[in-house]
């Protein structure tokens, strides 16, 4: 009788501690996912009026335009690979414009899948019109997964 005793005060102790630790293994990666991941804007500028943003930004396309506390932030691509955001920064520049690489946290499975897909045929090709195409479809996958939520 002692001896169950023991033995179910052992089996008892043993699921404590296990569950504490799965329970507490659970809540680390809940909480690194809810925080988002990083992403790679490439930002043309930041804009005060609509028409000096439309004068400036006409000859570039695609582009998304995000409007937040009166300014017009205009974004040229999106990576997760600081390596390829250099890549698009250096078309651009060589284009005459001044880029920023500005960090992003998303947090959207969807879009992160889709984005690494598109990151792996940006680190194998060093043409700048296939580079541009696949940005292009990035922006296009962000305007339609992230930002319409």
């Amino acid at each position: 009788m002692k001896k169950k005793i023991i033995i179910t005060l052992t089996i008892l102790l043993i699921g404590i501690v296990l569950g504490t630790k799965i329970y507490s293994a659970k809540t680390s990666i809940e909480n690194v996912f809810a925080e988002g991941r990083i992403y790679y804007f490439l930002q043309e500028g930041i804009y005060s009026s609509k028409k000096i943003m439309e004068e400036n930004t006409q000859n570039i396309s695609p582009k998304i335009i995000n409007y937040d506390n009166n300014k017009y932030y205009v974004y040229i691509g999106i990576t997760k690979d600081e390596e390829n955001a250099k890549k698009i920064k250096k078309i651009y520049s060589d284009k005459g414009y001044n880029i920023y690489i500005k960090e992003v946290k998303l947090n959207n499975e969807e879009f992160y899948n889709n984005v690494t897909q598109f990151d792996l045929l940006i680190n194998n090709t060093n043409n700048s019109n296939e580079i541009l195409t696949i940005t292009e479809v990035v922006l296009a996958n962000y305007e339609e997964i992230v930002k319409s939520q």
